[in-house]
């Protein structure tokens, strides 16, 4: 298990092909799953192995349209796994009290919950593109009871958009051999370039309090 652990954010397709053959696309799907889906593991290289199973589509070793829709079911029960695990017990965790005080003062849940209310459907959809950001949000959205008819909606066409967009990158950019022979360091840049908002924000928060 922790060899396999080490290929997948090595993004070792080649190891992954000549152990598992066609179980790829189930180790796919537990990989978006998990990182979508349990708030505990963030770190999964989702952005980068899309677009690296976008590019072994291309070459023919993988099928685009199964990875395409096996990818986004993984995507939007991850998401709602993580809501429902925030909702019924990250919610209850939240309003522990330790010597009579809740762990978790209740005006920042009713903050929470009003920010998603108004900022909700727009943070559910951006936060797909960000490393870790994308694994806390469903679980937050869960937490700060954001109806979930909303979430739902908005979550589908997030993941649609997430799924769809990198891994068609991946297709449609595999036919360059420099992007084949130097994809640790394309995935590199897209880790990258994901979390750059977050760079751009904290940046803007730092120069807000100067």
């Amino acid at each position: 298990m922790i060899e396999l652990f080490k290929h997948i954010l090595h993004l070792d397709f080649d190891w992954l092909f000549a152990q598992y053959d066609t179980a790829i696309y189930l180790i796919l799907f537990l990989v978006i799953f998990i990182e979508t889906g349990l708030v505990l593991m963030p770190f999964l290289p989702g952005d980068s192995l899309l677009f690296t199973a976008g590019l072994f589509a291309r070459t023919g070793h993988l099928n685009l349209s199964y990875i395409l829709i096996l990818l986004f079911v993984a995507a939007v029960l991850g998401d709602n796994v993580n809501y429902f695990i925030g909702k019924n017990i990250g919610l209850r965790m939240l309003g522990i009290k330790i010597r009579g005080k809740k762990v978790v003062k209740q005006d920042y849940l009713d903050k929470t919950h009003e920010f998603y209310e108004k900022h909700g459907t727009k943070t559910i959809i951006m936060a797909r593109f960000v490393p870790i950001v994308r694994t806390f949000a469903p679980f937050v959205a869960g937490v700060a009871e954001m109806k979930y008819s909303r979430f739902l909606s908005f979550d589908i066409l997030g993941g649609a958009l997430w799924i769809g967009s990198l891994t068609l990158a991946g297709y449609f950019l595999g036919h360059f051999e420099w992007i084949r022979k130097h994809i640790e360091l394309v995935a590199l840049i897209i880790i990258f370039i994901s979390v750059l908002p977050v760079i751009i924000e904290v940046i803007k928060a730092k120069k807000a309090a100067k």
